[in-house]
C-alpha cells in the first residue's frame, strides 16, 4: 500500500496486536500486521487442547478471517529478525523490509527455564498451537505405552505426568491431566487402569497460584488434591532429563514432563538495544512508547509496565488488549495533530483460574468466587471473549459433553514418532 497514508506496522497477531489493528478501525492510516503464524490463538485455553478437550480450530483463527473486512489493512506472514530504527523498516527473514512511521511491538513470549534451556528436549512449555498438539501426543502416547508395557516400573514411569510451575497454566493443566486419567480414558484399557496414573504438580513458592489471595490459592490447592494431583510445594527443581525431574531431594521418574514455570520475552529489546528486564520485557516510558523512540510502542509480554501502587501490569490477555487499544488510541491522535502525552492506566479486570470441571478460583478485586459457582462463571467468560458465535457454540458444546459425560472427543494421536522415520514421509513434506 502506497496511499500517503500514516504507515502502521504491528508486529504479532496476539492479543495486544489484534486488539490495537481493531482500535485503528477509521483512522487515517494504512496498517500492515506481521506474523510468523497466520492465526490468532486464545491462548488462555491452549491446555485444553493439550489435554484432549477442545480441538485447534476451536482456540483459533486465521488473522485473515479477523480482518477480512478492514481494506486498509494487509496481513504478512513472516518472522521478523531485526528493526532499523534509522530507516523506520522492519526486517523479515526472506529479505524484504516494512517500512513504518509508527510501529507496535506485540510480539509475545516463550517459555524460560531459568538458564537451563537443555530442559526443552524434555519438558516442553505451553506457547503455541504446536506446543499443545506435542503434549497431547506425548500424553495419549504415555498410556499407550504403558499398555504395552511389562514391566511394573517402567509402567509406573509411563504413568507419572510431572506439570512444572504453580501459576494458573499449571494449575489448569494438572487437574485437566487428572480429569484426562480418571474419566475420559477409563474403561478403555485392557493392560492398565487409566485410574492409576500419578499426577504431580511442582512449585518451588510455598503456594500454588502466588497471584490470587491466599484463601483462594489453599482452595485451588485442595481442588488439585481432591482430584487426585500430588501437589509439592516449597521444592525448586534441580534436574530434568527423559527419565524424570529431580526437585529438592527427591528423583522422580517420570518419562512426561510439562513446563509452565515462566516466560521469556522475544528479542524485541535486542533488536533496539533497548532496555530490558531479567525476562527480557522492555522498561516502556508511562504511554507505552519505547525510550528514544517515541513512534514505537511495546505492548502485552513485549514491555514491563508498573502500575501506580508499584506493581507490574500482569501478564494476561486483558493487559495486553487494554495496552494494544492505549498504543491505538495514541497514534490515531498523533494522526489527528494532537501529541499531548496519555500515560497508560491499566484497569485490572479480574484474575480467574480453573482446576476441573467444576472447580474454579475467581478474583475481580470486589467480588472473589470459589467452586461450581466460579467454574461457570469462568466458562462463561472465556466463551464470551471467543472471536465468533460459531466457535462459541462449539466450545460449549464441548464443555457441555465433557461436563455429563466425563469423555474428551480431541484425542487423536498425530505428527507421531513413527511418521518421522516412515519412508513416506519426505515424500509427503516435498509434495505438500
Amino acid at each position: 500500500m502506497t496511499t500517503g497514508k500514516h504507515r502502521v506496522v504491528i508486529i504479532g497477531g496476539g492479543f495486544g496486536g489484534l486488539a490495537a489493528a481493531l482500535a485503528l478501525k477509521g483512522a487515517d492510516a494504512e496498517i500492515t500486521i506481521v506474523d510468523r503464524r497466520n492465526h490468532h490463538l486464545f491462548q488462555p485455553l491452549l491446555y485444553q487442547v493439550a489435554t484432549a478437550a477442545l480441538a485447534t480450530s476451536e482456540i483459533a483463527w486465521p488473522i485473515r478471517t479477523i480482518l477480512r473486512d478492514r481494506r486498509e489493512v494487509r496481513t504478512v506472514l513472516g518472522t521478523v529478525i531485526g528493526i532499523d530504527t534509522g530507516e523506520r523498516l522492519v526486517r523479515i527473514e526472506d529479505g524484504t523490509a516494512l517500512p513504518y512511521d509508527s510501529l507496535i511491538l506485540a510480539t509475545g513470549a516463550r517459555h524460560a527455564y531459568f538458564g537451563h534451556d537443555e530442559w526443552e528436549a524434555n519438558a516442553p512449555g505451553l506457547k503455541t498451537l504446536e506446543d499443545a498438539t506435542t503434549i497431547r501426543r506425548q500424553l495419549l502416547e504415555a498410556f499407550e505405552a504403558a499398555e504395552r508395557e511389562t514391566d511394573p516400573q517402567a509402567r509406573a514411569a509411563l504413568l507419572t505426568f510431572v506439570v512444572i510451575g504453580g501459576g494458573p497454566t499449571g494449575v489448569e493443566m494438572a487437574g485437566a491431566i487428572s480429569e484426562l486419567a480418571r474419566a475420559s480414558l477409563r474403561d478403555e484399557f485392557r493392560t492398565i487402569d487409566p485410574r492409576e496414573a500419578r499426577v504431580y504438580l511442582i512449585e518451588g513458592l510455598d503456594r500454588v497460584l502466588l497471584a490470587f489471595e491466599k484463601d483462594l490459592s489453599a482452595y485451588a490447592e485442595k481442588a488439585l488434591i481432591d482430584l487426585g494431583v500430588i501437589v509439592e510445594l516449597g521444592r525448586n527443581v534441580t534436574q530434568v532429563d527423559a527419565e524424570g525431574v529431580t526437585y529438592g531431594d527427591r528423583r522422580l521418574a517420570a518419562k512426561t514432563v510439562i513446563w509452565a514455570a515462566g516466560v521469556q520475552a522475544s528479542p524485541a529489546a535486542k533488536w533496539l538495544g533497548a532496555e530490558a528486564d531479567k525476562a527480557g520485557r522492555i522498561r516502556v516510558e508511562p504511554d507505552l512508547t519505547v525510550p528514544g523512540h517515541p513512534e514505537i510502542f511495546a505492548v502485552g509480554d513485549t514491555a514491563t509496565i508498573t502500575m501506580p501502587d508499584g506493581k507490574p501490569v500482569p501478564g494476561i490477555a486483558n493487559a495486553a488488549k487494554q495496552a494494544g487499544e492505549h498504543a491505538a488510541r495514541i497514534i490515531r491522535a498523533r494522526v489527528m495533530g494532537d501529541t499531548a502525552p496519555k500515560p497508560f492506566a491499566y484497569k485490572h479486570r479480574g484474575s480467574l483460574a480453573t482446576i476441573g470441571k467444576r472447580a474454579a478460583v475467581i478474583d475481580f478485586g470486589w467480588i472473589k468466587l470459589k467452586g461450581w459457582i466460579a467454574w461457570w462463571v469462568w466458562g462463561l467468560a472465556h466463551i464470551y471473549f471467543l472471536i465468533d458465535a460459531k466457535n462459541r457454540f462449539s466450545v460449549a458444546l464441548s464443555w457441555l459433553w465433557i461436563y455429563l459425560t466425563g469423555r474428551r472427543s480431541a484425542r487423536l494421536i498425530t505428527q507421531g514418532p513413527a511418521e518421522k522415520t516412515a519412508p513416506l514421509k519426505e515424500v509427503t513434506k516435498t509434495e505438500g
